[in-house]
Order: C-alpha cells, then structure tokens, then sequence
C-alpha cells in the first residue's frame, strides 16, 4: 500500500497548465465522458451549482456504463449538499464519501482544522488533474466580480500512476485495507503509463501522519537554491518563519523575488494578514503585487527557468500545517515559461505592486506589530500542533448498496 509522496522525480510526463475553470471544467468533463474503468475525484468544495451538477452528469453517464467511480469531498467545503444530489450519485453505484462530516453544535460547524483540501482527479490510470480549482461555478468569469483566478494542471505519463496509487490507498486508509487496495489496482490500472513527454515531476503531498511538512520544504529549497528569478502566486500568504528568511536571503543575494497576493480578496482579513508581512519583505527587496481585477484563489511558483509547482496548498497555518494537501512539482523549460507567460501577464496588467511609499503607517505600530508578527511567525510550526488532533472520519453518504459497496463508517 505504499504511495510515494514526492520522494523521487519521475521522467517521461506530460505537463499542460489550466488557467481558471474555462480551460480547466471541458477538459475534466471530456476525460470522464472517455473513462472506460474508473473515475475518481477529491475536492474540497463541490457546490449544487452548474458546474456540481455538470459534473454530476458526466459521472453519472460514466457509472451507467460501468466505471467505477469515486468521488471524496470535505466536510467543512461542501457542508449543504442535498439529498436528492446525493441519491442521484449513489443510486447509479457511485460511492461518495465525506471527509471529517462534523456534526454542528448550535447550528455552528466546529470542524475548522485539519481539512481534506486537496482538488484531484485521475481517470483510467491514465490521466491526472492537480491544482487549486473546485468544483463550483465562482471559477467561472460568467460569476461576476468574484469569480476566483486559479490553475491546474493535466498530466500524463508515468507520474499519474503514482498520483493513481496515491487517491486509492486514501480510500483504503479509510478502512477498506489493504487487499481491497490490490485488487482494485489489479482491476483498473495496468502498471504505470508510458512516457509521453519530457517532464519530470513530482507529487508531493502533506498530511498529519509522515508528510507534516514536504510542501513547504520544496518551497523552501527552490527558493535557496534559485539564482535569477523566484515568483510566487499565492491567495492565502502567512507563512512561516522559515519561509519568510529564505526569501528575504533570495532577494538580498539579487534574485528577483516577486509575490503576487490577493488586493481585492474573498474575504477581508486575508490582504489584513498578508500586508503584515509587507514591511518585512519590501526592505529586504521583495516585489509584492496586489491582483486587483477579482480574488486570486492560485497556488503556484517557479523558480528560475525550470523549477515550478502546482498545487492545493496556501502559503498559511493552515495548509502548511493543518490541511491535507496536493501540490505537482515540475522540472521543465517549456512549462516554467508556460507558467512565467501568464503570471508576468497577471503582474503587467493586472496587478497594483507595492512600495514602501505606499505603508503609511506611524512608526511606533509598525515596530510593535513587527515585533508580535515575527515571534508568530517564527513559533507557529509548533502552537499549531497544539490544535485538536482528531483522527479525521471518511464517511459514505447517502445509501449505497450493492453497486455502492459498504455502508460503514470508513477512518481516514
């Protein structure tokens, strides 16, 4: 049951970057009306809206002609699906499970920590999606003001086996064991697939158990070891200590470190917490922009010319140590400049840079606010593990039968 959690770079890949839910919604679509064996989808917001009900659609076609499907959401991102949304899943023999479901407390939801943020699908073996998108239509532009920028990514080639054997021991981790796990890589997949580019990649996730910081020490790296450029876009930005010196050590040594962060956020605390930061960088050289045209909901970077990553994770407490998580690291020229192409778009055009002529602040503040913001920083890797510690519950939803599989209650 083993899964690699970006321990090695995998050779051979096919790498396509998806800006937003117009190029990325059709190409989930398209692979899952092709599935012939099995489909299955991780995400942490699944809304009843049109897009829901678009992929609602797709996977209930694809179960009628019998592909096994799958689909995991959470239980803080999609708390208010409907019965009948779910029965018209389950009915057709799709099993639909909910991470961590809660139960709230005075009409209150308590399950804040430690979510299933993860936004994955894999179809056949075959072909994998990564990156920061759900399934609900505020991805789309049609949205309005606040529709979210975001990316994704569609993969092919030997790195999808991985990502494959990755989402199926998560269903057995959820207490199907471990010869449900063989058998179900036995009935679907056929070893790993050929090489269909030139990429090498790696899948790198973060959890409670053994992978508590494999994210951030990619980041963390590319950025050490980066000698021209370091750009990263990223909707939620309150990292750690650690991070926060790396990239003030880039920009001092003359690396040219650009953060694209959220000037007009989904929700106000976000740029609040952010500009906290903003002093700290900005003498240390770093470029801040504010993405002013709607809320950036990405979560990518590159680093010089070859270096990229693609993911769920936010750069705060969160997902940096709370939530469960999935990010593709990618070493390719042609996808590093695919990825600098649209993010030096976003900064040209689209974003307002900061400078230390715009922090207004009096000086007395600004020096005890620094003084409470580093301590946080610097300490938060280890308060955060004081937070509840609750081993998370998958859960089937809705009435399963003998197309659905068992009934219990599954332990993530």
């Amino acid at each position: 049951m083993s899964a690699s959690n970006g321990s090695r770079w995998v050779g051979g890949n096919q790498v396509e970057l998806l800006e937003n839910g117009e190029q990325y919604f059709p190409r989930v679509f398209e692979a899952i009306r092709n599935a012939r064996r099995e489909v299955v989808v991780e995400t942490f917001i699944l809304f009843e809206d049109k897009v829901g009900q678009a992929l609602q659609a797709a996977l209930r076609d694809a179960a009628l002609r019998g592909v096994k499907v799958d689909v995991m959401i959470d239980g803080f991102g999609s708390p208010a699906l409907s019965p009948e949304f779910i029965e018209s899943l389950t009915s057709v023999g799709i099993r639909v499970r909910v991470f961590d479901p809660g139960r709230r407390i005075f009409g209150q939801r308590l399950n804040y920590f430690r979510r299933m943020h993860r936004k994955i699908v894999v179809v056949d073996g075959a072909v994998a999606f990564v990156g920061g998108i759900n399934f609900s239509a505020d991805h789309l532009l049609d949205f309005g003001p606040m529709a979210k920028q975001d990316y994704a990514v569609a993969l092919r080639g030997p790195i999808v086996g991985e990502i494959h054997h990755f989402v199926l021991r998560e269903i057995a981790l959820g207490g199907k064991g471990a010869s449900w796990f063989r058998r179900r890589v036995k009935v679907t997949g056929h070893g790993l697939p050929e090489p269909e580019g030139t990429a090498e990649v790696l899948f790198v996730t973060r959890d409670n158990r053994h992978h508590t910081n494999d994210i951030e020490r990619h980041y963390r790296a590319a950025i050490r070891s980066a000698r021209e450029r370091i750009v990263i876009a990223n909707a939620y930005f309150f990292p750690g200590y650690r991070l926060i010196k790396e990239m003030r050590r880039a920009a001092r040594r003359g690396v040219a470190v650009h953060l694209i962060l959220q000037g007009e956020p989904d929700m106000p605390f976000v740029k609040v917490a952010a500009s906290m930061l903003y002093h700290h960088l900005l003498h240390a050289g770093v470029c801040i922009h504010e993405y002013v045209d709607r809320p950036l909901h990405g979560k990518v970077a590159l680093a010089d010319d070859q270096w990229s990553t693609v993911g769920s994770s936010n750069l705060d407490p969160l997902s940096l140590s709370l939530n469960l998580e999935a990010n593709v690291v990618v070493r390719s020229r042609a996808f590093n400049q695919a990825l600098w192409d649209k993010l030096h778009d976003l900064m040209q055009n689209s974003c307002k840079q900061v400078h230390t002529s715009d922090l207004t602040e009096w000086s007395a503040w600004r020096l005890v606010r620094s003084f409470f913001v580093f301590h946080l920083l610097r300490w938060y890797p280890a308060w955060v593990g004081w937070l509840p510690r609750h081993v998370p519950r998958l859960e089937p939803l809705g009435k399963q039968g003998s197309r659905g599989g068992p009934t219990q209650t599954d332990v993530a």
